[in-house]
């Protein structure tokens, strides 16, 4: 039985009352018509529940804006949705002059973290898959039994001549009267050779969910800070202040402590009663990146999934911690994103 309105109704109930779903829900195409975004792919969905986003098939399936009844959920950089056709891989200003931010993107599939060179190939900040249009791309969006589900689905394909070719097969799915929707990616080596895979669901969070009233509320574990200046905020790693300028980044690395495979993170706007949450698969994403970026401008809140730390490629390898799919080898993730809703959706998420 679907909710909408604070009520349950069913599915003959409601086709009685409208003549097309699209007018309470569904998915709808279309591309971006200006600016550096021009030529786009994009796939607005709305749940009914007051919970919309949009996905980008033409930035890797990745989510740009988002939003529960009208209040914004994600965070958009200055730079806003920026077409591939821009993107050069190159240290780090190649992805950040690319970086929308949005509900969520996706970094990786080579390299996540700093950028990185091995053997004399050269691997920029959170990799390029996010700048790689999908192919492939399909909508559904139908009555199974009385569920009425929309998925967007698609494949990306970062390769290249003489090097790897990693295949990533994405579905975005979500449902009538839904406020989340669920990523379950499926990542495979379709090349010769074993290839090193790095993967980061960069989810970020925006005003007014981030705010000086707001909290952070994750599954239990350790937490570890990146570096010396994320060690001085260490006790403070769960509280976020006001916009201050010439604040530098802090990250913590959550390692959650869970008996079923899955682990969540929030933030909770206090004052408003309301928040975003992420919940994730830990068997292949062991670990949870807090960003907190608590600039001018850059006032923004990740909480990031991943299969390794942020220290770059060669150094990942070095150690032996970076995953590595063997020929046709393909592994599974899974990533939840969605809304609290009230004090009561926030600990039901424990």
């Amino acid at each position: 039985m679907n909710e909408l309105y604070g009520r349950p109704i069913s599915r003959d109930s409601l086709k009685r009352r409208v003549g097309h779903m699209s007018q309470i829900a569904g998915a709808r195409a279309c591309v971006l018509a200006s600016g550096a975004a021009r030529g786009v792919e994009a796939v607005d969905v709305k749940t009914g529940s007051g919970f919309e986003f949009t996905v980008l098939p033409g930035r890797g399936l990745d989510i740009a804006w988002a939003s529960y009844r009208g209040v914004p959920l994600g965070y958009i950089s200055k730079t806003g949705v920026v077409s591939p056709a821009f993107f050069e891989e190159r240290g780090a200003s190649g992805f950040l002059r690319n970086f929308f931010a949005g509900l969520m993107t996706t970094a990786g599939l080579s390299n996540i973290g700093v950028p990185s060179a091995v053997d004399g190939a050269e691997f920029g900040l959170h990799g390029r898959i996010s700048n790689v249009p999908a192919e492939d791309v399909a909508i559904s969006q139908q009555w199974v039994g009385d569920e009425y589900r929309i998925v967007v689905a698609g494949t990306v394909r970062q390769a290249s001549a003489f090097g790897e070719c990693l295949v990533l097969r994405r579905e975005i799915a979500t449902g009538l009267g839904a406020n989340s929707l669920i990523v379950r990616d499926t990542v495979e080596n379709a090349s010769v050779r074993p290839e090193p895979l790095a993967l980061l669901y960069h989810c970020n969070f925006g005003y007014p969910i981030v705010s000086g009233a707001s909290r952070l509320y994750a599954t239990r574990g350790g937490v570890d800070p990146r570096d010396a200046k994320a060690a001085a905020g260490l006790a403070q790693h769960r509280e976020f202040g006001d916009p201050q300028p010439g604040y530098v980044e802090e990250c913590f690395y959550h390692r959650p402590e869970t008996k079923h495979a899955r682990a969540y993170a929030a933030v909770f706007n206090e004052e408003l009663g309301l928040g975003a949450f992420v919940r994730y698969r830990t068997d292949t994403l062991p670990l949870l990146v807090e960003w907190k970026m608590l600039g001018e401008q850059e006032y923004v809140v990740g909480l990031e999934p991943g299969t390794s730390l942020l220290d770059g490629r060669s150094e990942l390898l070095r150690r032996g911690e970076a995953p590595i799919l063997a020929p046709g080898e393909t592994r599974s993730f899974e990533v939840e994103i969605g809304v609290v809703e009230n004090r009561a959706a926030l600990e039901a998420l424990a």
